[in-house]
């Protein structure tokens, strides 16, 4: 028959457990010889099987400091390794530390209280693994890395199960008592994650610390927890575990004694001794056959003089103890079997199970399987598996390493941006600089005296606006625009360039009629995304087609002048009085609101930064006097090779895999467009390191552009559970594992943090720049900012700020979003075009 519910195995210090065995004479619990305290033990692992156990004799278990204990530990493992002759030789070690701990790692557990008479001082609420770690340090004679701290049931738990891989429960019942068992991560709010299991200790030695067993404890059950180290604490424990037992029968023989019932009522010194009456003794009395003579023999040397009546009424007392312990142990048990039923939904099992089990979960199939050395060879499995683990964590460390920024490399990253912001500036190197430095000829920000209707043109991807803009002055200074979305297709974008501005023309006149304002000769300002070399503000040379774009003979023309052309050809006149970049009008919008505002930073499908120059610093600009807005065009950043330092293999790949093969570098370890190819690549080598997705790479993730970066935002967001990752990626066609999901989301969280930073450190760069232009030692100053990567991602813009701060600390740098950067500035900038050219006429 199939087995359908997992085989339990039990810890014991050295006997199986026999819940509800038949017998003349039961012994339902049989504990044999204990060793008293339970040893600690260090598991010492080198290969995946091979392992060690450390034992030693028992000490003073109440310690006074933190040292003796961890120093004692470490003192015994060197004594170890050198009878083994391991001195020297690099191992991981596994370190079983049986008492309640809490884990946030598994190599990491703080101790939340002793038990078994432990009360070693200083130690609760530290970390353990730490202590032992700095106690290790000592002996340069070791060299051991922790990797694994483990439960002595979790270890019970992990030697049965490389036996018996149906094995998902670990018992012990020993000194103490404990249990652990395989849970849904669905089921564990503690801990992130949905999919998959993690073993929880139970810790149920403390169940009824709330008072949930006081009608099942008996006055000797109370008198024992007053006069122990911990009373009110692991009453459970103190009902079924062998540190106890022994107590309990001492304590119900001594009241029997005084009541007459035994000893003809005579007490010994030793009855009132505490815990004079040892479990070794209770097991040797409950003995099938030499118990009656076993009992006699043990009593005699407690000073009683039993009658063959007094020796069978002890024995009885020991039996009514020891199958209490193995009743209440068999209902805890019967409940985490009844949960791992109800987790696996199963309906049915087949009827074999012990006595007392049986009653209590009649529809449970539990095998008993005795752990041997459970806690030290479960701790080296355990560790094992930690090796294999921390092995993956390498590799994938590797690949992610490159991704990691230092400070002292953004500084270098800051430090070149500035030098090419000063080329491009240079009339003699202008030509050579990667960071173009285009003039805008937009002389000034919005001094709040702009008002009147403009139209405004917005050309910056696959969608095209047109916008009505009215702007009111005064003190009641307003802005209010209208717009229409019109559509690019593609042979138009990769049509001729006549056909384009006639496409964009004929929108135009769409938008006129749909507002009523057909044949109005209104100011036109028109936001032009792409990279252009301006001789004046209504001028701009195309240097070169981007986002998908390939319209014919339009590179090296004026695109202003190819509109006039379209337009004329429509029989109808605007008034084109600028021609801008996105960058430029996010900049004018947030200058509307904030006079501070100088600088304009893009950051989303592309990425780009525009700024207010000295007109003395413009050397391919005549002129020294006032300011005039440069397009940095930093995109470019980083094409002469000098930022090939930081650039990956991933990086390269995506570049070489570009429309624009060895352009825009900057721009592609920055802006939306690309980073979820970076993920993609990234996602691809790990996958053929068999670190994902189980080593096969699936149709889906072969093909370029289907990661795209907004999976970037959903996934890192903080709100987001495991399960729900996990989705995405199956949304993308990626059959993913919990553990896949934590993986890539890493991988996704270190691509945009680079990102955030590359941006951070060229803007630090800028702000740097602008603090010496005014000659001050501190600057405020403010950004405005657009771009979904911005916008959306839930941490570019912290990233990107603390960055600046880190890199600029002389500079106060204020981040305002811009509000339709791109329509609303085109009107700002014609307004302010206009304003500046009525000032020049008088």
């Amino acid at each position: 028959m199939a087995r359908s519910q997992p085989p339990l195995w039990c810890s014991q210090a050295q006997e199986p457990a026999m819940v509800g065995q038949e017998s003349p004479r039961p012994s339902p619990w049989h504990l044999g010889r204990a060793r008293w305290p339970s040893p600690l033990r260090a598991g010492l692992l080198w290969g995946c099987r091979a392992w060690a156990r450390v034992c030693w004799s028992k000490p003073d278990p109440v310690l006074s400091f933190l040292p003796q204990l961890f120093n004692y530990v470490a003192d015994c493992l060197l004594d170890f390794m050198e009878s083994k002759n391991l001195q020297h030789k690099k191992l991981p070690l596994g370190f079983t530390f049986s008492f309640p701990c809490k884990q946030t790692k598994l190599e990491e557990g703080a101790l939340l209280a002793w038990t078994k008479h432990f009360k070693v001082r200083g130690v609760q609420g530290t970390d353990v693994v730490s202590s032992l770690r700095k106690a290790l340090q000592k002996h340069k004679d070791i060299d051991v890395d922790v990797l694994a701290m483990v439960n002595d049931t979790v270890g019970t738990m992990m030697t049965c199960g490389y036996d018996d891989p149906h094995c998902e429960v670990g018992l012990i019942i020993g000194t103490g008592t404990n249990a652990c068992y395989m849970e849904e991560m669905r089921h564990i709010d503690l801990v992130e994650g949905d999919e998959g299991r993690m073993c929880i200790n139970t810790e149920w030695g403390a169940f009824g610390d709330d008072g949930a067993l006081d009608d099942l404890r008996t006055e000797f059950d109370r008198e024992l927890d007053l006069g122990s180290l911990n009373p009110g604490k692991q009453l459970f424990e103190k009902m079924i575990s062998s540190l106890y037992l022994g107590e309990l029968v001492r304590l119900i023989l001594l009241k029997m004694t005084k009541e007459g019932l035994l000893f003809n009522g005579k007490v010994s010194t030793a009855l009132l001794t505490k815990d004079k009456i040892e479990m070794k003794h209770v097991c040797a009395m409950e003995k099938y056959k030499e118990g009656l003579s076993n009992t006699k023999e043990i009593l005699t040397e407690l000073n009683l003089f039993p009658s063959e009546e007094d020796c069978i009424a002890v024995q009885h007392v020991c039996t009514i103890v020891s199958f209490r312990s193995a009743n209440l142990c068999a209902a805890a048990l019967a409940a985490i079997l009844t949960r791992l039923r109800e987790n696996k939904k199963v309906l049915r099992y087949p009827k074999r199970l012990h006595k007392v089990v049986r009653r209590l979960v009649p529809n449970c199939d539990v095998r008993f399987l005795l752990s041997q050395s459970g806690s030290a060879k479960g701790a080296a499995m355990v560790t094992a598996v930690a090796y294999r683990l921390a092995a993956q964590r390498k590799q994938i460390d590797a690949v992610l390493a490159p991704f990691l920024l230092s400070l002292d490399t953004l500084r270098e990253v800051k430090n070149k941006m500035r030098a090419e912001l000063e080329y491009g500036l240079k009339r003699e190197t202008q030509a050579s600089a990667t960071v173009k430095m285009l003039p805008t000829y937009v002389c000034g920000t919005p001094d709040g005296t702009e008002s009147g209707k403009f139209l405004a043109l917005d050309l910056g991807g696959t969608n095209f606006r047109v916008l009505l803009v009215k702007i009111r002055s005064g003190r009641r200074r307003s802005v209010q625009m209208y717009n229409k979305i019109f559509a690019i297709p593609l042979e138009i974008m990769q049509g001729t360039g006549e056909e384009l501005f006639d496409h964009i023309v004929q929108c135009i006149a769409d938008f006129l009629e749909y507002m009523g304002i057909k044949g109005a000769r209104l100011p036109l300002g028109f936001t032009f995304s792409f990279p252009c070399r301006q001789a004046s503000i209504d001028k701009g040379t195309l240097v070169g087609w981007t986002k998908g774009f390939k319209a014919t003979d339009c590179e090296g023309e004026d695109v202003v002048d190819m509109l006039r052309e379209a337009i004329r050809r429509r029989n109808f006149d605007l008034d084109i009085v600028a021609v801008v970049n996105d960058t430029v009008g996010t900049m004018m919008t947030c200058g509307y609101e904030d006079p501070n505002c100088e600088i304009g930073l893009i950051a989303g499908t592309g990425s780009n930064v525009c700024y207010m120059e000295d007109m003395k610093n413009i050397e391919i600009v005549e002129g020294n006097e006032g300011k005039m807005c440069i397009n940095t065009e930093w995109g470019g950043f980083g094409d002469n090779g000098c930022i090939d330092n930081i650039r990956t293999k991933y990086d390269i790949q995506v570049d070489e895999g570009s429309l624009n093969a060895g352009k825009q570098r900057y721009e592609k370890m920055t802006s939306g467009m690309y980073l979820g190819e970076i993920v993609r690549q990234i996602l691809i080598d790990l996958t053929k390191q068999g670190l994902l997705f189980r080593g096969q790479i699936s149709e889906s993730l072969r093909k370029r552009g289907i990661f795209e970066t907004k999976f970037l935002s959903q996934i890192e967001s903080d709100r987001l559970a495991l399960l729900q990752v996990r989705r995405i990626l199956q949304q993308l066609g990626l059959d993913s594992t919990c553990e896949d999901s934590i993986i890539v989301k890493e991988v996704c969280g270190a691509v945009s943090r680079r990102a955030a930073q590359l941006c951070g450190a060229g803007l630090a760069a800028i702000v740097e720049k602008k603090r010496e232009n005014r000659g001050v030692e501190h600057l405020q100053i403010t950004v405005g900012v657009d771009g979904t990567l911005y916008k959306l991602h839930p941490h570019f813009s912290r990233v990107l700020q603390e960055t600046v701060r880190e890199l600029a600390p002389q500079c106060d740098v204020t981040f305002m979003l811009s509000e339709d950067g791109s329509g609303k500035g085109a009107a700002l900038i014609t307004a302010v075009a206009k304003r500046l050219h009525n000032i020049g006429r008088k």
